[in-house]
């Protein structure tokens, strides 16, 4: 029986190193990129890290640090990042047997038989120099015979410098060496919670666990702890998921930039959310019927300046459907039932569930025929929306959107906009 090998590729400082790409004079420069309005610090490149910023410190917190030049702020460029995970995801298709998109910046590879041709650790500096040379990220890839156990090398090679970004752990005594090295807090799935609890039995290091009874965890935890022991152990417990699952939901929801008082605005906002979600909708190539409206003022405001509200509503269509006109018609009723006026509201959202993937069941008595073309409609919209020369939208969706997220310090889109190509001079 052939052993199974995987490889986790994880990219570095993913958001900004994005950021630095097409800038060379950031090179060294400390870089940190803001979460949604500008908040919070949500990626951080090594030099950031260097002066002791913190993940999810509060922007003003470091606001001198901005304001004197020392770290450069950037605000979330979502279409940069996705873009460019979308180019390190074809590239690693490109070199390995199979991969499976595990987040925006890891990919798993099953490269069970590759040692048979090639040393894994060499194979892994190629996997880098390729990535880095075709795109320009930097990549650390963690190499053992279960995926538990690749996150462990993965982390091990951003940790450690001298293992050149690439730690191959398919070997028995340096799997336990390593584990041996590492708090159990480190091994994957194991959360906060669980830590406290496997610390008060006495299982304080990765080594600790793989050492515990697999059908004791099972009795004291879950089935999912004795799997991750399981896993430890050199036992793959979790096959390569190369196809996505198709998605149980869509949610689609941002916090405002300025508070809204005026149901105007909101309808804007709530038909910018639904415009969103049916183009994830179309992507996955399925249709829904269900959908929910919710929204909520601030809650972490003076109460007696700002009074707490918060509701949602949900409502179904007769029939299927992924055409944006239909559920912004609905959302917009859906609205009115449940928008108060006198609050300043902090965020609101929709979301899409009951897909089907084209077949269901139509009803006998259906009032009216869906939308005229509406396939055909939604394709176009979807193909000048993605092609980075211009953008079409609903009228409900409005112009200005003052209400939307602020993004003071956003960088160019540089490879999804044809006007925010970078010029040669």
């Amino acid at each position: 029986m052939t052993t199974k090998t995987f490889a986790l590729v994880d990219c570095n400082n993913f958001y900004a190193s994005c950021e630095k790409m097409f800038r060379p004079d950031l090179k060294n420069t400390p870089v940190v990129v803001l979460s949604n309005n500008d908040g919070c610090v949500v990626a951080r490149s090594k030099e950031a890290k260097a002066l002791g910023i913190k993940m999810g410190v509060p922007a003003f917190q470091i606001q001198d640090l901005i304001d004197s030049g020392k770290v450069l702020a950037c605000s979330s460029n979502y279409a940069l990042y996705a873009d460019i995970s979308a180019r390190v995801m074809t590239t690693l298709e490109q070199l390995a047997p199979a991969v499976e998109v595990y987040s925006i910046d890891e990919a798993f590879l099953d490269l069970t038989g590759v040692s048979n041709c090639v040393d894994l650790t060499q194979f892994g500096q190629q996997v880098r120099s390729t990535i880095q040379q075709w795109i320009g990220i930097s990549v650390c890839v963690g190499i053992a015979p279960t995926k538990t156990l690749a996150k462990l090398a993965n982390h091990a090679a951003k940790k450690w410098t001298k293992a050149g970004g690439v730690v191959d752990l398919t070997n028995k005594e340096r799997q336990r060496k390593l584990m041996s090295l590492l708090p159990v807090s480190e091994v994957w799935g194991i959360g906060g919670k669980l830590t406290a609890k496997l610390n008060k039995l006495g299982i304080n290091t990765a080594l600790d666990l793989a050492d515990a009874e697999p059908a004791f965890m099972r009795q004291q935890f879950s089935v999912v702890v004795s799997r991750i022991v399981q896993e430890l152990n050199g036992e793959s417990c979790s096959e390569l998921e190369q196809v996505a699952p198709t998605k149980k939901e869509i949610v689609s929801s941002r916090s405002f930039g300025e508070r809204i008082i005026c149901k105007q605005h909101m309808q804007e906002a709530i038909s910018e959310y639904v415009s969103r979600a049916c183009q994830k909708l179309r992507k996955e190539q399925q249709v829904a019927k269900q959908l929910s409206v919710f929204l909520r003022t601030s809650p972490f405001s003076d109460k007696e300046r700002d009074p707490y509200y918060a509701n949602s509503i949900s409502t179904s269509l007769v029939t299927p459907s992924a055409d944006t006109r239909d559920f912004i018609s609905l959302a917009v009723k859906l609205l009115d039932k449940i928008w108060r006026d006198g609050y300043r509201y902090a965020k609101s959202g929709v979301m899409l569930s009951d897909f089907y993937d084209g077949v269901y069941q139509g009803s006998l008595f259906e009032p009216e025929p869906p939308s005229y073309q509406s396939k055909a409609l939604m394709t176009v919209i979807d193909k000048l929306n993605g092609s980075g020369k211009g953008k079409v939208w609903f009228a409900s969706q409005g112009i200005k959107q003052d209400w939307s997220m602020k993004r003071g310090m956003l960088s160019p889109q540089y490879t999804t906009s044809w006007v925010d190509l970078p010029e040669a001079k």
